[in-house]
């Protein structure tokens, strides 16, 4: 009997000595907010656009029960987490925060008259990987919207002004055998000829170009060609990628 007991009163006291030690860790790892903090710095992220993919990316890729938060005004993420977490979030951002190539794009418009070069001009921008940049080189021209009366000031007129020449607006993306363009060449002018329905309302004349293109670097591409209409001159649009960095 002494010897049953003996090997019943061991018993109990390991299960109360496991339930202890499981009821210890177990409270342990309930505490909320013991998870070490983090803060991950963006050192590539110009847009704002980007700071949120890289956010998103993170939240769908750790622990559901992990905390992460972008701070836009300092360009920082914080995440708290566990260690492997932390160290999981940390290769993340290594392989999505890259610096980001930038280009050179050259618009080349050449104008020529019955077969024969009479004009040629180059306009050239700088356009970062997943980027948008424009250009215009014109001039405004004032054009006459209405009138109105102002009491003893007398007779107001309205204006606006219409934006005349070149403009071009560039966005590209970079893809395994080319990088991609997304462009618009507008070329605008004031025709000798008046509009019929006021004296002073002038005539514009205006081509527009625009698509998406796959360029490689150093290569020039044709992106579209035009006759004039009632003229023997043709216009035609070339561009190419430089990368710059």
């Amino acid at each position: 009997m002494k010897s049953a007991h003996g090997i019943l009163g061991m018993t109990l006291a390991l299960a109360l000595s496991g339930t202890s030690a499981w009821a210890q860790a177990a409270s342990d790892t309930a505490k909320p907010g013991t998870e070490p903090v983090r803060t991950f710095s963006l050192t590539n992220v110009s847009r704002a656009d980007d700071a949120v993919e890289l956010t998103a990316a993170l939240r769908n890729l750790l622990d559901p029960s992990d905390k992460v938060y972008l701070v836009p005004s300092q360009n920082a993420i914080i995440v708290r987490g566990a260690p492997e977490q932390l160290a999981l979030a940390q290769k993340l951002l290594t392989d999505l925060d890259r610096l980001k190539k930038t280009y050179r794009v050259t618009y080349t418009i050449t104008e020529s008259d019955g077969g024969k070069r009479v004009g040629m001009q180059r306009f050239s921008m700088i356009v970062v990987s997943g980027g948008r940049t424009t250009l215009k080189q014109g001039s405004k021209v004032p054009v006459v919207t209405g009138s109105y009366t102002a009491g003893s000031s007398g007779t107001q007129t309205q204006m606006t002004y219409l934006d005349v020449g070149m403009n071009f607006d560039a966005s590209l993306d970079e893809f395994v055998d080319g990088v991609r363009l997304r462009t618009k060449v507008e070329q605008s002018g004031i025709a000798e000829e008046k509009s019929g329905v006021g004296t002073q309302d002038p005539i514009v004349r205006q081509t527009v170009l625009e698509g998406t293109s796959i360029l490689a670097p150093g290569k020039p591409l044709v992106l579209g060609s035009l006759d004039i209409p009632g003229s023997t001159r043709h216009l035609e649009v070339e561009v190419v990628l430089e990368a710059v960095r």
